[in-house]
């Protein structure tokens, strides 16, 4: 229209003020140049192209992938070679296509003192250990399920299961691990429960050698390790949601820990098992994923922050109930320039 007016005897100023365009958005337009004014409709030259983002809605829906969370298919597609796209974006592409729902049932944080802070270098230092209910086909009976937990690696060092809470089953399971392992000078912890508390076991526990700490009152995030781990099994898609007899719940809870150990990629170790933290084999796994990544930085620079991909590193030390945290308390801290 503004070249029809030109044509016509107009002059081009005049023209472009009656469209509410200025002379040189006429001219850029015209040679087909970057509209760069804010809220203008373009496309980012590093953005995924519509394969990319359907291979990653075909990835998450695929029955290896189906169940598990995008930081996870990330670090396993970097372990194979392959990167797709960071793990923020597989989570924006999940949502704008309706595939992505979150659900979260936490209580706000309170303030309050602590238990002693616990540090874990390796394992066989620190551990936790706790009772959970499993359900029965009976209505109002259940099964107690023993379980002891190694936080440094998050590894099943101990469990057990029987019909009833008592110090007697804890004391075997104890024995039980006192046999593999080493337990003199072992940190313990667990919640106020009667089994864990009971006078004589405590002074047993301590005739061992090992040191203990148990939750405040009716504050079950001091034991957070445990929680979660219950958490893990209950929420697992293989939990039955009742047990008929004593001997199938110890057969499905062994094949949980076996599960749990050696295949289970754990968040909180930066998404490798249990046992390959324990043996070393997530170091290699580490530097596998960033070799992965600075291989796919040099290809695509642009679709990674100025400073470069960030690099997979493996914490040394786990707390149980810190009170105090660092900006170094994260997997992927030290970026590709540094």
């Amino acid at each position: 229209m503004i070249e029809e007016a030109v044509d016509s005897g107009a002059r081009l100023f005049k023209a472009c003020q009656t469209a509410s365009l200025s002379v040189s958005t006429f001219y850029r337009w015209k040679n087909n140049s970057v509209d760069r004014r804010k809220g203008s409709a373009h496309t980012p030259s590093h953005a995924l192209s519509k394969a990319e983002k359907q291979q990653i809605i075909d990835v998450c829906c695929s029955d290896e992938f189906k169940d598990k969370n995008p930081y996870e298919i990330v670090v396993i597609l970097l372990e194979r070679g392959i990167y797709i796209a960071s793990a923020r974006t597989f989570y924006r592409v999940l949502k704008a296509h309706g595939k992505l729902h979150h659900r979260t049932n936490r209580r706000p944080a309170q303030r309050t003192v602590k238990p002693p802070e616990r540090k874990a270098t390796g394992p066989d230092q620190v551990y936790t250990w706790d009772i959970t209910y499993l359900p029965t086909t009976v209505k109002g009976l259940f099964f107690y399920a023993y379980l002891i937990m190694d936080i440094w690696n998050r590894e099943i060092v101990g469990w057990a299961i029987h019909t009833s809470e008592s110090e007697d089953h804890a004391r075997e399971l104890f024995l039980s691990v006192k046999r593999r392992r080493n337990l003199k000078g072992v940190f313990l912890h667990s919640d106020n429960g009667n089994p864990m508390k009971a006078s004589s076991f405590t002074v047993w526990l301590i005739s061992l050698g090992m040191i203990l700490s148990f939750n405040r009152p009716l504050v079950k995030n001091d034991n957070p390790y445990s929680e979660a781990l219950f958490g893990t099994m209950k929420r697992s898609p293989a939990f039955p949601r009742a047990f008929a007899t004593l001997a199938a719940a110890r057969e499905w809870l062994a094949e949980f820990t076996y599960w749990y150990n050696n295949e289970h990629r754990h968040s909180g170790l930066g998404y490798v098992t249990p046992i390959q933290r324990k043996t070393g084999e997530s170091k290699e796994l580490f530097e596998r994923r960033n070799r992965t990544l600075e291989k796919a930085w040099n290809t695509n620079p642009e679709r990674f922050p100025k400073t470069g991909p960030k690099y997979w590193e493996e914490k040394s030390e786990v707390y149980l109930n810190r009170t105090s945290y660092s900006e170094n308390d994260v997997y992927q801290i030290r970026d590709f320039a540094s």
